[in-house]
């Protein structure tokens, strides 16, 4: 194993040399080699760790004397920084609020590779993808690459639900129980990573008819001509619609790419049976079809109407829809028994420090529910039986285990990081939302409305993409794995770079 991640690394680091965008497009696909896990120097490492430190050492050795000229004017008298990093004083706050969590817990070996693997690397990387992938083409190589990534967790995911194979518990792979888990240990990993990237691919696919409607309807020479020199196999001389239809054709291409993509994305997640990352892509594709603007708005407002009605007549659906959002189901009565007892460690002493990294499960064995009673919310004797039937209380008897995590976003940070690290964590997710609606807002010239248009549907993905995060997070733990943090951030950046694109016009 050590000799094949040797080769791997050496190819790797000659592919960063040589281009530091594929490698970054390499490292966004490959997300989940997470999993592949040594020991580096006597210390635990993840081939996904190495992949982030081999591209920011490249990036930082080629734009040294740059780096180091920009890192010494901020300490020099009158220099005002020109463009300021999205997100700097978070980060930077970010890092030393999780150090100081990672002191609490007592710099245990645990504490710091979380603090290592889920805070310094991934803003590492996000710093790399800030002053890599700039423009429409560093945006697209990223997008690329996510749906690669997509294509593959969600290929395994099928190929298990069709054989029942490659699923190490046997309660998962048994035909009636089956819950696929893909590349990961358990199946709601695959809703966590596949989640946003549907939504993000949404904006994406819409983004792609959006220009294609400006080429097409509107004759802009410079879409054009941009999108002509691009294709591999333009003839120079052709007509200009041929060129149209070149461009057309491609964008079909990739338009059924996209759409193929989110189908099997959003089947795995399905097979996965991940109610949360269900409910978080449902909310998003609402949320996009309300900014997408005014036809889609309304087709998505008579959707819900249409939806919401046939789910308050049909009685099934309207017990299932009422059970999942008010947690009074089996998965949601043993979610709230995990809060309480989250809670009840935070009001003791704690709501300042929380507990520190890694160590919410020691810190919260003293408070820990053995088990709780499942109630049939439709069963109007079920209190009378649990009081008087013997077998009806040992058949609802359901023994907890104590959680890495209280699967709850706000609780999540504020166990691990502190009432601190929770209020810059809302801060942070607040300025990302802020950062999206405040470009889509962006009122100027006809040149700046068009150039805004390409981005307009990607600007909205990423803001839905975000949105299902949270909305998952009510339920699971969106943040606090090594895939997962660093698609936060990538988001971010993303973002950052839209922003920054259009910051001298707003």
């Amino acid at each position: 194993m050590i000799n094949l991640i040797s080769l791997f690394s050496i190819l790797f680091l000659l592919l960063a040399w040589r281009r530091l965008d594929l490698a970054i497009m390499f490292l966004v696909a490959a997300l989940p080699v997470y999993l592949i896990r040594f020991n580096l120097f006597g210390l635990p490492s993840t081939l996904l760790e190495l992949m982030i430190w081999m591209v920011f050492i490249v990036w930082a050795i080629k734009n040294f004397s740059r780096v180091k000229n920009n890192f010494l004017a901020n300490f020099k008298k009158d220099t005002k920084i020109k463009i300021r990093y999205p997100f700097d004083w978070e980060l930077i706050l970010l890092l030393l609020v999780a150090f100081a969590a990672a002191g609490i817990a007592g710099f245990s070996a645990a504490s710091l590779g979380i603090w290592k693997a889920y805070f310094f690397e991934p803003a590492l990387f996000f710093i790399v993808v800030l002053n890599v992938m700039k423009g429409d083409k560093g945006r697209e190589k990223i997008l690329w690459a996510l749906a690669i990534s997509a294509l593959a967790v969600s290929a395994l995911a099928i190929y298990q639900k069709i054989t029942g194979q490659l699923i190490g518990n046997p309660l998962w792979a048994a035909a009636g129980t089956r819950r696929v888990v893909s590349f990961f240990g358990y199946p709601n990993a695959v809703g966590l990573y596949l989640g946003p990237i549907v939504l993000i691919m949404a904006g994406w696919f819409w983004s792609v008819i959006a220009r294609n409607n400006l080429i097409c309807h509107c004759g802009h020479r410079a879409a054009i001509q941009k999108l002509v020199n691009r294709a591999k196999f333009w003839i120079p001389g052709q007509a200009r619609n041929d060129k149209k239809e070149l461009v057309a054709r491609n964008d079909k291409i990739k338009m059924f790419f996209i759409s193929f993509v989110i189908i099997v994305s959003v089947l795995s997640i399905y097979f996965a049976k991940s109610k949360g990352a269900l409910l978080g892509v449902a909310a998003g594709l609402i949320i996009f079809g309300l900014m997408a603007g005014k036809k889609i708005r309304w087709a998505t407002m008579m959707a819900i109407i249409i939806l919401t009605v046939g789910i308050a007549a049909y009685q099934p659906a309207r017990n299932l829809a009422v059970a999942n959002l008010t947690f009074a189901n089996k998965s949601g009565q043993i979610r709230k028994a995990g809060w309480a007892d989250a809670w009840k460690m935070l009001k003791d002493g704690r709501i300042i420090t929380g507990a520190g990294l890694a160590n919410f499960q020691s810190a919260v064995k003293p408070y820990h529910t053995e088990g709780i009673f499942i109630k049939d919310s439709n069963d109007p004797e079920a209190q009378r039986k649990l009081v008087f039937n013997e077998a009806y209380r040992t058949a609802h008897w359901q023994p907890l285990e104590i959680y890495l995590y209280p699967h709850n976003i706000m609780l999540n940070f504020w166990s691990e990081l502190g009432l601190a690290g929770a209020l810059l964590f809302v801060w942070i997710i607040g300025k990302y939302f802020w950062m999206g609606i405040r470009v889509l807002s962006l009122r100027g010239s006809a040149r700046d409305r068009s150039n805004l248009t390409n981005k307009k549907f990607i600007i909205i993905g990423l803001i839905c993409a975000m949105a299902a995060i949270v909305i998952h997070g009510t339920v699971d733990v969106p943040y606090f794995k090594n895939d997962l943090a660093v698609m936060f951030w990538l988001l971010a950046a993303m973002m950052s770079l839209i922003n920054l694109e259009n910051k001298p016009n707003i």
